[in-house]
């Protein structure tokens, strides 16, 4: 069970996700942390960041909205489903 635990961490650990901060401002913060990697005052610096953060990860960047809904994504791994063409 513990092996099981530690192989679903690692492969959520590749992605990134930017939200507005509570206290105001936006934070990247990797899925499954319980904290922020990096907090921003503005959006665009905490998209740059996180960008930044996904592309060395290899994994995916999403911006969510204060609903929590994502609003774009960005993909920099190895997408398992590209286009045909």
């Amino acid at each position: 069970m513990k092996k099981n635990r530690r192989l679903r961490r690692q492969a959520s650990a590749k992605n990134y996700s930017v939200h507005p901060a509570k206290n105001g401002g936006w934070e990247v913060k990797r899925d499954g942390a319980a904290r922020a990697s990096f907090r921003a005052a503005t959006k665009p610096e905490a998209i740059a960041r996180g960008r930044v953060l996904a592309e060395r990860a290899k994994g995916e960047l999403r911006l969510k909205g204060r609903d929590g809904q994502i609003r774009e994504s960005w993909s920099y791994g190895n997408d398992p489903f590209p286009p045909a063409g």
